[in-house]
């Protein structure tokens, strides 16, 4: 296996994991639970999404960079909020709706790669302008939304 697909399967795998750790968080949140070592390990985990991503060659600057950047920044409020901040005050709505769009950014850009690479999924939507694309992503905001929100909430509960 050479360099480029270990790091690929790494990534991917990290990836994978801050959403089989990150979407049981929100729904622990909407249920008013915190529980702080599950949010600990899946803001790691995007955290070493993001980077992790900077480590592919590019030649220029890619929306998957853009998506990048914003993770980071999103997360570095996460961060600041949660152990800067103690969440205190609007710090707690501001650490669980960071983290609840940077789940979401893991989940856009782990659909957006499931319609590239699994056949039957690209079959279906061949690119980013096709319908199936808008379909698939529009769904998942409506989900996002309507897990993130109440999580968020259910999180101002749970202090």
């Amino acid at each position: 296996m050479s360099a480029l697909q270990t790091l690929t399967l790494v990534h991917v795998l990290i990836s994978l994991a801050a959403l089989f750790t990150g979407i049981p968080l929100l729904l622990a949140w909407k249920g008013g639970k915190a529980l702080p070592d599950l949010a600990t390990a899946t803001i790691v985990l995007l955290l070493l999404t993001s980077l992790s991503g900077f480590l592919f060659p590019f030649v220029k600057f890619l929306p998957s960079h853009a998506f990048g950047v914003l993770s980071l920044l999103l997360l570095a409020v996460t961060v600041h909020a949660r152990w800067s901040r103690q969440l205190a005050g609007g710090w707690r709505s501001a650490y669980g709706a960071t983290l609840a769009v940077a789940i979401y950014l893991d989940a856009f850009v782990a659909l957006v790669q499931a319609f590239l690479k699994i056949p039957a999924l690209h079959a279906l939507v061949p690119s980013d302008r096709s319908p199936g694309f808008a379909i698939g992503q529009g769904l998942l905001l409506v989900i996002f939304l309507a897990l993130g929100i109440p999580a968020v909430r259910g999180l101002r509960r749970a202090a």
